[in-house]
């Protein structure tokens, strides 16, 4: 693997430069890895584990040990097999067409293959522990991690059963293709609408942004609109009651203290329009903090590449708090994989760094699968939004 830079030397070159201003099954396997990318970049392979006595991979004692064993040139090409695995997921398509069934892949987030759901979690637990043994056996992975309730194993598993996930409903609310879903109203000065013409929501939304840049309260860039969007439909599906277990409410799924740094008042706390002012609120004031921690790091990639990246870290930030995130570029326990990113970027896509950045910190600071998958899924979300709404910024 290349040397990786002292991370001060790496942001002096970046200031240097341009700154950011089905079951076909198991039978599969070896056919559907072989097809999938690999990785280009010179690098050392990752240290195998010792074999038993009969010669098999062992059992690792806990999947964190995959993680660690992963060097940062396997992320090259993760973003579209996790991107293509998630979209089965969320659609209920390819693999996931049946919902009765779990996938499983590996850690280049390739499928591997699937089996169908024998019924009781117990016994789908059971079943899926015997495939990663007996993939492991085979030399389709390197070794394997049995895994339990509350307990990841490896391979990774995904259920193809995601009752939130219904992203035509959401997009039907988001549109205002479900007329039930269309708003009108006035907040802080604005007014949206009317009753005898609601308006969707991508239109409530663009409006409270026009408005706030117009005042100077914002400096967001309009491509963020686009993320918005995707965002907006996997964390509240365009539900004006929406709730999560962790207490985040409304249409944009403000936690407790994003509604009190806004000054929401318990009667305007569902009110749309305020939930959209606060959340652009939040996204501006990460967006004050993230952009100079960004720039000093990826600023010297190209300017597609770094415009559709920053997208990314930027809604990361909203999911998982601009603090932690700005840790994974500017942190000694957790920059590694910011530091070698940012010196070989090439061989790279901007999906593959922000997955990068994430995956090889599995376990660290509360980072798990969840914010993993997160930014895979708004950007799927968002691109299914870009397909529905004419000229909808950041698309393409």
């Amino acid at each position: 693997m290349p040397a990786q830079n002292d991370r001060a030397a790496v942001l002096n070159a970046a200031r240097a430069r341009r700154g950011f201003s089905r079951r076909l099954g198991f039978a599969l396997v070896s056919v559907l890895a072989a097809l999938m990318p690999t990785g280009a970049v010179a690098a050392a392979a990752p240290p195998a584990p010792e074999t038993g006595a009969d010669g098999q991979a062992p059992a690792l004692s806990a999947w964190p040990e995959v993680i660690r064993r992963s060097p940062y040139w396997e992320s090259q090409g993760v973003y579209a097999n996790l991107a293509t695995i998630r979209r089965w997921v969320l659609a209920s398509e390819g693999f996931c067409s049946r919902q009765a069934r779990h996938i499983l892949f590996d850690r280049r987030m390739r499928f591997l293959g699937y089996f169908d759901d024998e019924g009781p979690r117990d016994a789908n637990q059971t079943r899926l522990n015997e495939e990663r043994r007996r993939l492991a056996e085979a030399g389709t992975v390197e070794a394997w991690v049995p895994g339990d309730q509350g307990r990841i194993g490896y391979p990774f598993a995904l259920s193809c059963t995601q009752p939130h996930a219904r992203l035509d409903d959401a997009l039907a609310r988001y549109t205002g293709t479900d007329p039930s879903a269309r708003l009108w109203g006035t907040w802080d000065g604005m007014r949206v609408g009317s009753r005898s013409d609601p308006v969707p929501l991508h239109q409530a939304i663009r409006a409270v942004y026009e408005d706030r840049r117009e005042r100077g309260r914002i400096s967001l860039p309009e491509h963020v609109l686009g993320m918005l969007a995707g965002k907006t439909l996997i964390e509240s599906g365009g539900q004006r009651n929406a709730a999560s277990r962790a207490g985040a409410l409304g249409v944009m799924q403000l936690s407790p203290a994003a509604l009190a740094d806004c000054r929401l008042e318990a009667p305007f706390r569902l009110h749309r329009l305020a939930q959209i002012d606060c959340a652009l609120y939040v996204l501006e004031q990460n967006h004050r903090n993230l952009a100079p921690v960004f720039d000093a790091t990826f600023g010297h990639l190209p300017e597609g590449k770094a415009e559709l990246l920053y997208r990314l870290i930027l809604v990361q930030a909203y999911h998982g708090g601009v603090g932690r995130v700005i840790e994974l570029m500017t942190g000694p326990e957790l920059n590694g994989a910011a530091v070698y990113f940012a010196e070989h970027h090439e061989p790279f896509t901007a999906g593959d760094i922000a997955l990068g950045l994430i995956f090889h910190n599995l376990g660290r600071r509360d980072l798990g699968f969840a914010s993993l998958y997160y930014v895979t899924d708004v950007h799927i979300a968002m691109d299914a939004a870009c397909a529905r709404v004419d000229h909808l910024p950041g698309c393409g």
